[in-house]
């Protein structure tokens, strides 16, 4: 060190006049309620629809409206069929209930074998993806089965059961398994081999590596099939109760024809509809949820 240095007198640091201003953190804007926006999709989503509903009552109408016809109006639709429309859940006896009674029931039946088929297509289908000799001894065999129409199992699972109720309960899950176990499969398939490698490193088990890393990541087939399956169960369905009786919803239609109650036919199958593109949203939405869009 310098003698400069050494005699230099060391003069302090003068304290700021200014204190620190504090800064203050801004709240993140809270999204509020657009009743603008709500009004703009309402009108993107449902108006479209509705028009299009309208022009085809409107040519039904047109067409139908001659005494001649064979197919009865909307109009005539409405007058004879009015109390299937307006009271869907009136009871007056064990035949006697209204199409939200007999719809309930056909959907309870599809959860059951739906149910199954879920279940039971999402394990063959990890084990066929993940096993390439499971895939080549059963992929084969699957696309061969479930090219079989869903009424032609019809006969042998009564033949098996012996009762209406699990025969139609076995031909929706035969129907419907199928798309789960192929989409599950190609999903299995096509998981990332990083995925792979960080359970080698953890050391996952068979079940951790199920949980944790295969249905996280084949999550978005499973659901294409699920989608696919329930579609196919809800056909099934009304096809079975047609020939097994009951009082569901495809049993009522086969009733209907053979009443010559054409009205009440049209208005079964606007129910159909409805339930199907409902179930179909429901599966997409359960997924959008689980796979987080």
């Amino acid at each position: 060190m310098s003698a400069l240095a050494k005699n230099e007198p060391i003069t302090p640091v003068p304290a700021s006049s200014k204190a620190a201003k504090v800064v203050h953190l801004t709240k993140p804007p809270v999204r509020r309620f657009n009743l603008g926006s709500l009004g703009a999709a309402i009108v993107r989503n449902v108006l479209p629809p509705m028009i299009v509903l309208f022009i085809i009552l409107g040519v039904w109408q047109v067409l139908c409206s001659s005494p001649t016809a064979s197919l009865p109006s909307p109009h005539q639709v409405w007058q004879e069929s009015y109390d299937l429309i307006a009271y869907p859940f009136f009871n007056y006896g064990s035949q006697d209930i209204g199409l939200g009674w007999r719809v309930l029931i056909s959907l309870q039946r599809v959860a059951y074998g739906f149910g199954l088929a879920a279940i039971a297509g999402v394990v063959i289908g990890a084990i066929i993806g993940q096993s390439v000799w499971a895939m080549r001894g059963l992929d084969p065999i699957f696309q061969v089965l479930r090219t079989v129409p869903p009424l032609a199992w019809l006969p042998l699972s009564l033949a098996a059961f012996q009762d209406s109720n699990p025969s139609a309960i076995f031909v929706i899950f035969i129907t419907s398994i199928w798309p789960v176990i192929i989409n599950t499969a190609v999903g299995v398939r096509n998981i990332p081999q990083d995925y792979r490698n960080v359970a080698k490193v953890l050391r996952l088990n068979q079940f951790e590596f199920f949980f944790k890393i295969m249905l996280p990541s084949a999550a978005p087939y499973i659901f294409t099939g699920l989608r696919i399956g329930v579609g196919l169960s809800w056909l099934a369905i009304v096809a079975a109760e047609m020939l097994t009786g009951g009082v569901g919803i495809g049993f009522f239609i086969w009733d209907a024809w053979n009443s010559s109650r054409l009205p009440d036919i049209i208005v079964a199958l606007a129910y159909i509809g409805v339930v199907g593109f409902a179930l179909d949203k429901l599966v997409s939405a359960l997924g959008k949820i689980i796979t987080r869009g």
